[in-house]
């Protein structure tokens, strides 16, 4: 399930509706964001007159932790007050006890302050180095493509020669995401022809948007190469990964065609 497809169930379970910008082309406004919408179609959080205004990860936040006044106005949801309770009163041949009998009220215990939440991860996106092989082999192992540290420390000294090292994300220094990228020459383009070799990201770090930051990066870093286009190869198999790529703007335009040499 992409991040998307994630909060739209996380709003359609507090009677919301996530909407999407139509806009389709990275680097334009609106390019990526999201809004909510309740029932009627009034906007409730991350929109304005044209649309959609907000980040993905503000409208997590926003069904995570706030909203929850809004989310019960939008469901014309009413709170009751509670009603007081009235003392009892003492029965009319019930003596109130003297003075000297009556026990001291005991001490109101405070309840202990709840912990703060636990700081979110520190995200970052660098270049990959070959002291990065060891963690990155089980990503790739996510792909079905087997292969070594031996190797992957290799190929990864070979691509960083051209500026084309891989880019990987860390959740404090941990190693969690990677995208390939690559430059073509091709006799047919006026300009290299940039490609997106790979992108994973670890089961446990899904959701959070670090696919998406990973290949603004991996397009950004070939815009500086030169490239005037960005292609990607996606197995037949990965149906979400081909919905990711639709939502960040890329169209199908061919069929890949592939023979062994080995």
């Amino acid at each position: 399930m992409s991040e998307f497809d994630a909060l739209a169930d996380a709003a359609r379970n507090r009677g919301l509706k996530l909407v999407r910008s139509r806009v389709r082309t990275p680097g334009k406004r609106r390019f990526g964001k999201v809004g909510l919408i309740d029932k009627s179609g009034k906007p409730v959080f991350g929109m304005d007159a044209s649309g959609p205004t907000a980040k993905p990860e503000e409208v997590e936040y926003y069904l995570r932790n706030l909203g929850a006044q809004d989310w019960g106005a939008s469901l014309n949801v009413a709170v009751m007050p509670r009603k007081k309770r009235r003392p009892t009163r003492p029965a009319a041949n019930d003596s109130e006890p003297e003075p000297e009998t009556r026990r001291a009220p005991a001490p109101r215990k405070e309840r202990p302050a709840a912990p703060p939440p636990p700081p979110k991860p520190n995200l970052k996106l660098r270049d990959a180095r070959p002291d990065d092989a060891k963690a990155l082999v089980p990503l790739i192992g996510l792909l079905d493509h087997k292969t070594d540290a031996k190797g992957v420390r290799k190929r990864i000294g070979q691509l960083a020669k051209d500026k084309l090292a891989p880019i990987v994300a860390t959740l404090d220094k941990k190693v969690v995401g990677m995208i390939g990228v690559y430059r073509v020459v091709a006799i047919h383009r006026n300009q290299p022809v940039g490609r997106i070799t790979i992108l994973v990201v670890a089961e446990e770090a899904r959701g959070q948007g670090i696919g998406r930051q990973l290949t603004e990066a991996a397009e950004q870093h070939l815009k500086k190469l030169g490239c005037g286009m960005v292609e990607v190869t996606s197995n037949d198999r990965l149906a979400r990964a081909h919905a990711f790529y639709r939502h960040m703007g890329y169209e199908r335009t061919s069929i890949r065609f592939f023979k062994s040499l080995t």
